[in-house]
């Protein structure tokens, strides 16, 4: 009868429109409460029972209650699940179905069912399969949570599951793609100048197989150099709309993890036909340019070729001879080349100091993986003499690239990177003044202005400075104008020397030959094109990440077990502790706030400023250099715990 009263219907919905409410993320924790999260910075308090309702990463709209100083709220519509496609395993108790997503903040188990076309047979205790929310509490109709398998990613005892999982969550293919073995070189119009007799070498890592830049220098008697670099050329194999094309298209990048490439182009194309290989005839497009004494770049030439690479040398090596170390030496000729290519690097990195900008060495670290993919070792690779020199090299040839783009078709695939985006300029400008640096808005945002500010900022040498800046600062892009790429200080800046690797570079290979040919070049790449090629690169990025978390717990695991310490620099700082970079292999770990003190409530972290108070004094604060022992390794969310060392 009370059901039916409309007298109380009616009561039920003024209550409900005289309750405040609030929209925002749900972020969960390992107690079983939440938070809802607004986009203005407020939190507020989700229960436990309101919990069961929800996801992590949920946005929804929820009723606020208040009781006293108390604010909780219960979330009551869904405006975007937090989970939809999602990666996990499997859990098989007593003939039921059930999913464990892969998420470190998600410890929902989820009743599942088996798409029909899988053979549930296949599917056991503990795979790692693809699967999606098809029910959610809090949709219309729905009462409970629940999931479908669309996809067995691998086997619980597969060794190759690191790999595998962090494919399949990002959706990134698992393999190169398939072709044929018939791959004749087109007649593209184009003459080529055989330049077979020329010395050119290659410089690149020891195991490297898509080799897709090689160099030629020589002294000007009028002083400085000119360099030749000659180029993988895959757009003389692949026609534009060809399947192959399409799929790199789709692709954007050759995926790079520790132990395994995914390539971009078929592997006979990718490692075998185009790489330019020592002693092998190979299409290239090449760039003459001159580079003056003071490393200023003058005149410079595309054209079509065709090279024989006469040396593959290997980074350590050239390196360790320049440094006159080790035994391994080149001959004479190629000697004098490397020599020359040194010194112009010298010159050319003096003049970006001071014309453009030059961006600090940081180390890459190396896994050295056995057949099963276990980690071995972990090396530090510095940035050394011979990287250098391919750098800028590959700068210089680059830039020239900007130019012709820009000046005879107007458009390509440009790299965009602006330091500040105009909307955090502002704020920006607001955390300068607090630092006692008085600047024009201008500064932030037109590149000879930022160039000067810059350099200022980098002769302060305040790793908690350039921290904190970073928080306002904007990522590189890519777009089909020419645009500025704050990052290097170059008014245009257009890749052309990694097209083995890069569907980009592909686009603006197929330009340049149109310009050479004397072609009106087609109209400008679609922003869904650069749209995609960025989030591509994104992606490619976060998997690489992955993979090397992953790999990272498992080899510090006994490291965690015999509480080992590390020198390690703080990267970010939370309102739930700190994240640290260890120096001896670039692994990140989470101080958490409870490790920095036994009592909690003297630990206060200040997140927007990146500091850390214990007991009233800073501690912490964000670049700093401590000292850190890893407490645990935990596989199951590829995170590493660690404490400061007293």
């Amino acid at each position: 009868m009370l059901q039916n009263n409309s007298l109380l219907a009616q009561l039920k919905q003024q209550i409900r429109q005289q309750t405040p409410r609030v929209e925002g993320v749900i972020k969960a924790t390992d107690r079983g409460f939440g938070f809802l999260e607004t986009a203005d910075g407020e939190s507020y308090f989700v229960p436990p029972p309101a919990m069961k309702q929800v996801i992590h990463g949920d946005r929804v709209e929820a009723a606020l209650k208040e009781e006293g100083d108390k604010k909780s709220v219960e979330p009551e519509t869904l405006l975007e699940a937090g989970l939809s496609r999602f990666v996990a395993r499997v859990q098989k108790r007593d003939g039921r179905l059930a999913l464990i997503p892969d998420h470190p903040s998600i410890n929902n188990v989820l009743k599942a069912r088996i798409k029909r076309s899988l053979d549930e047979d296949s599917i056991a205790d503990g795979d790692w399969v693809v699967a999606r929310l098809v029910r959610h509490p809090l949709k219309p109709d729905d009462n409970s949570f629940f999931s479908q398998i669309d996809e067995l990613i691998a086997k619980a005892d597969d060794p190759a599951v690191p790999w595998r999982v962090t494919l399949a969550r990002h959706a990134l293919e698992q393999a190169s793609p398939q072709a044929g073995d018939d791959w004749p070189l087109a007649d593209e119009g184009l003459e080529r100048e055989d330049l077979t007799d020329m010395a050119f070498f290659t410089i690149d890592g020891e195991k490297t197989r898509d080799m897709d830049d090689a160099l030629h220098i020589e002294a000007r008697a009028e002083g400085g150099w000119r360099l030749s670099v000659a180029i993988a050329d895959p757009t003389a194999y692949v026609a534009e709309g060809h399947a192959a094309d399409l799929e790199a298209q789709t692709r954007a990048f050759t995926v790079y993890l520790p132990g395994q490439n995914v390539t971009m182009l078929p592997e006979l194309l990718a490692d075998d036909l185009c790489s330019l290989k020592e002693g092998e005839e190979r299409p290239a497009l090449a760039c003459t340019l001159d580079i003056g004494a003071d490393g200023s770049l003058g005149d410079y030439r595309f054209f079509a070729a065709t090279v024989r690479s006469q040396a593959r040398l290997v980074y350590d090596r050239v390196s360790d001879w320049l440094e006159k170390r080790g035994d391994w030496a080149p001959d004479t000729a190629t000697g004098e080349q490397l020599k020359a290519l040194a010194d112009m690097t010298e010159a050319r990195s003096g003049w970006r100091a001071e014309h453009a900008l030059v961006f600090k060495d940081r180390p890459d670290y190396v896994f050295d993986l056995d057949d099963a993919g276990n980690v071995l070792d972990i090396r530090t690779e510095e940035r050394r003499i011979a990287n250098r020199m391919i750098e800028e090299a590959m700068i210089a040839a680059n830039a020239c690239c900007a130019d012709l783009l820009a000046a005879k078709v107007g458009h390509g695939i440009f790299n965009v990177h602006r330091a500040f985006e105009p909307e955090k300029a502002d704020a920006a400008l607001e955390f300068l003044a607090t630092q006692q640096i008085e600047i024009e808005r201008e500064a932030l945002l037109e590149l000879p202005r930022y160039r000067e500010l810059k350099r200022a900022l980098e002769s302060r040498d305040d790793a908690w400075l350039d921290a904190r800046l970073r928080r306002f600062q904007g990522f590189t892009s890519m777009s089909a104008l020419p645009g500025p790429h704050f990052g290097l200080g170059l008014p245009a800046y257009a890749t052309w020397t990694s097209p083995i690797r890069k569907y980009g570079d592909m686009v603006n290979h197929r330009l340049i030959k149109r310009v050479l040919k004397g072609e009106q070049a087609p109209a400008e790449a679609s922003a869904k094109l650069t749209e995609q090629l960025t989030e591509r690169r994104k992606l490619n990025r976060m998997a690489e990440r992955d993979v090397k978390d992953w790999l990272y717990v498992r080899y510090l695991t006994p490291a965690a077990k015999q509480q080992q310490t590390f020198d390690a620099e703080i990267i970010a700082i939370n309102r739930g502790g700190m994240r640290v970079r260890l120096s001896a292999n670039g692994a990140t770990a989470f101080v958490p706030a409870p490790l920095m003190h036994s009592e909690r409530d003297k630990v206060a972290i200040d997140d927007k400023e990146g500091r850390v108070q214990i007991e009233g004094e800073e501690r912490f604060k964000l670049g700093d250099a401590i000292r850190v022992t890893l407490t645990e390794a935990r596989e199951e969310t590829r995170s590493l715990v660690a404490r400061p060392t007293a």
